[in-house]
């Protein structure tokens, strides 16, 4: 099974800086990309970055030049600057392509979250 400890999450004002953090800990052979998700005062769930194995890395347009998504080994990192009210949000941690065993199927998994609160 996998886990997540994810940290990081607090209130800043807008122009402020965070980093997160988020990592999978448990008894898994691998894990393909990793990433983050948020999820705002209207629960819609919105894909922030994502980054794989390789250290390929991608973006949504909302963040893009201000959030720098980071990774090692199956720890993974969103440093975050210049934040914005609308940036308010629950982040969520998400391992994807996760085998518990090799040979296995691949499933993907997500933290519980750490909130982000920006004030204006």
């Amino acid at each position: 099974q996998v886990h997540f400890v994810e940290s990081g999450g607090d209130l800043v004002q807008a122009g402020d800086s965070l980093r997160l953090s988020c990592t999978a800990t448990g008894i898994f052979f691998s894990v393909d990309g990793m990433g983050w998700y948020r999820l705002g005062p209207q629960k819609k769930r919105e894909w922030v970055a994502s980054i794989s194995n390789g250290g390929s890395t991608n973006y949504a347009d909302s963040v893009k030049g201000r959030f720098t998504i980071s990774r090692d080994k199956f720890t993974v990192y969103l440093q975050m600057t210049s934040l914005k009210p609308e940036d308010t949000a629950v982040y969520i941690c998400h391992a994807a392509g996760v085998k518990l065993i090799a040979g296995d199927a691949r499933n993907d998994y997500w933290g519980q979250g750490t909130q982000v609160t920006v004030s204006s």
